[in-house]
């Protein structure tokens, strides 16, 4: 197993290599061009379609524009946008959400011509039940050639659905379920299995009633995780109200110059906050990645361009709105560059060892008010202190951390400290007074991160805002992502598959929970599924980009002259319902 996910990191170093995020960042430039900043028609038409006042009951497909865009964006806003941001911010900086920014607003552009291209090679031989997706692009153009055309087509076809499977079952599934059984342990002391249990309940009552279900559940979830995350954030920037100007200024400075180190930062040049801005906004959006279009090509419409332009509200959404409140919130509690919450006491040196440099282990830490309300450091809790780098290691990072593992504890405090080695070269942090920083850090990556700079600002709302917002965010995430994978399996070996499919797929969910050890080679192997489906979906999109383009162009023009003529909005409950138009 250890070779085999050697293999898989290997692979993953080359499928998510710097050329990836330059052509995803280069295709979200050319569409914005092409389409002539089709983005702001996203913010003003697309708005309208969602409401529903272009929908026609008699249009192919199984949901409306609100359910479908509702189905794609519960796939995207999960974890990441509470966990990955963390990790951004935590490595790039303020500075990182700028480019956050730019990638968001790229990306609508992109995601608008790869699901106006699916729409209009989408399968609608049962009209109440399309099937659309990269698969279906490649199948219906360069497959309808015939001969090796055909071979060659669906070879891609089936690369796209098998690596969009290993993420559905990897990243999509397992990885939600771990986080969340995680999260809910350390909280409040839940079994893993029994999260696993509720979890996989939860999303088999959901997903037996396939997309029209799914769109139904989305529909009323997404808007209430949403809004319940946009209050809790903006009442911690109301409490931070003073720092906003200050933010805004740092975070501009930092997106184009280097970024100091202080507290747990470990500073970060431009280069490395740019790609770090880039990757996490990429990631969360899936922008370029070919799994929104699977969701958008059920919707109930005639004009692909239409659903085009809904699709692309899903970055601006993710990105620009939920993704930028997590980065607010923790840049302006100071979480991402908070001070230590403890001191190293007693004698503490850096002793050379059979040539190797080691710390001489602290008899105490002393635990500082800033820990977590309720919270203490616990064993196996996972702890930091910073020195500088050595001078010959490689890097955009001033500094380094070198973490330590908790085996004893008293009432709360910690009596023993595993520390990890320490590289030859390094030295303390000196203070202004000339004196080495001894302080020591807990270790919060991704969602406690998040929930600490919640924390900050109204002790206890982190625990119970994080915690539901990753159940309800796993749950939305998970009913997504079985579609997905079960459109793959329609694709490969018919609808017989689908039940099999989602007995395995609710099978994993309980596996995931507390049988995996730790997310990294989940992680590993969702990246290794993204990896191809988004090189796959990507080769389609550029060379058949421009169908979409002509598309998106020729709907435009009819728009303009009023060809299409608005009806009365529905009302807004008929509209999340999925009622038809009468």
């Amino acid at each position: 197993m250890g070779e085999f996910m050697e293999m898989i990191g290997r692979l993953n170093g080359f499928l998510w290599g710097p050329w990836t995020l330059y052509v995803l960042l280069g295709a979200g430039i050319l569409f914005t061009v092409w389409t002539k900043f089709s983005q702001f028609k996203v913010l003003t038409h697309g708005v309208a379609v969602t409401r529903g006042v272009y929908d026609n009951p008699d249009d192919p497909g199984a949901i409306n524009h609100f359910q479908a865009l509702s189905a794609a964006l519960s796939a995207t806003i999960g974890l990441g946008n509470i966990g990955g941001v963390a990790v951004a911010i935590a490595l790039g900086g303020p500075g990182a959400l700028f480019w956050m920014w730019i990638v968001g607003f790229l990306g609508m552009a992109l995601k608008s011509v790869e699901i106006t291209l699916a729409m209009l090679y989408r399968n609608t031989h049962d009209p109440d039940d399309p099937h659309g997706g990269a698969m279906w692009v490649i199948d219906k153009t360069l497959g309808a050639r015939g001969g090796f055309s055909r071979v060659v087509a669906k070879t891609i076809g089936f690369i796209f659905c098998i690596t969009l499977l290993i993420m559905t079952m990897a990243g999509g599934n397992m990885f939600q379920t771990w986080n969340v059984a995680d999260l809910t342990l350390n909280y409040f002391g839940v079994p893993k299995i029994a999260t696993g249990i509720v979890l996989a309940i939860l999303v088999g009552l959901v997903i037996v009633g396939g997309i029209k279900r799914i769109g139904q559940v989305a529909a009323r979830l997404v808007p209430v995780m949403c809004i319940l995350y946009l209050l809790s954030a903006l009442a911690v920037l109301a409490a931070n109200v003073q720092e906003i100007p200050a933010m805004f200024v740092l975070i501009f400075k930092c997106a184009f110059g280097k970024t100091e180190a202080a507290g747990a930062f470990l500073g970060g040049t431009f280069g490395f906050v740019f790609a770090q801005g880039m990757k996490r906004a990429l990631f969360s959006n899936e922008a370029g990645l070919g799994s929104a279009p699977i969701a958008h090509a059920a919707a109930k419409t005639n004009e692909p361009a239409r659903e085009g332009i809904v699709g692309g509200m899903g970055p601006f959404i993710d990105t620009l709105c939920i993704c930028s409140l997590t980065a607010l919130v923790i840049i302006s509690t100071g979480t991402w560059n908070r001070g230590p919450a403890g001191e190293m006491t007693g004698t503490v040196r850096l002793v050379e060892k059979e040539g190797k440099i080691v710390l001489m282990a602290p008899d105490q830490v002393s635990a500082l008010p800033e820990l977590p309300v309720g919270e203490s450091w616990k064993v196996n809790t996972q702890v930091f202190f910073l020195l500088k780098k050595p001078a010959d290691q490689e890097g955009q990072r001033e500094r380094i951390r070198v973490y330590g593992t908790i085996q004893g504890d008293v009432l709360g405090r910690p009596q023993t400290i595993t520390w990890d080695e320490v590289p030859i070269g390094a030295q303390w942090v000196i203070d202004k007074a000339g004196r080495p920083i001894k302080g020591v850090f807990r270790n919060l990556a991704g969602a406690s991160l998040t929930g600490l700079a919640f924390d900050r600002a109204f002790p206890g709302l982190g625990k119970w805002l994080v915690t539901l917002a990753a159940w309800l965010f796993a749950v939305s995430t998970m009913i997504s992502w079985s579609y997905y994978g079960e459109q793959g399996m329609v694709y490969m070996f018919g609808k017989r598959s689908v039940l099999p499919y989602q007995l395995v797929f609710l099978l994993l969910a309980v596996v995931g929970a507390f049988l995996v050890k730790n997310n990294t080679e989940l992680g590993a192997l969702a990246d290794f599924g993204t990896g191809w489906m988004l090189w796959a979906n990507m080769l389609i999109v550029l060379t058949m980009g421009h169908l979409a383009v002509k598309g998106l162009d020729d709907y435009f023009k009819r728009l303009k002259i009023g060809v299409f003529h608005p009806h009365r909005r529905p009302p807004i409950t008929d509209v999340v319902g999925g009622k038809d138009v009468e």
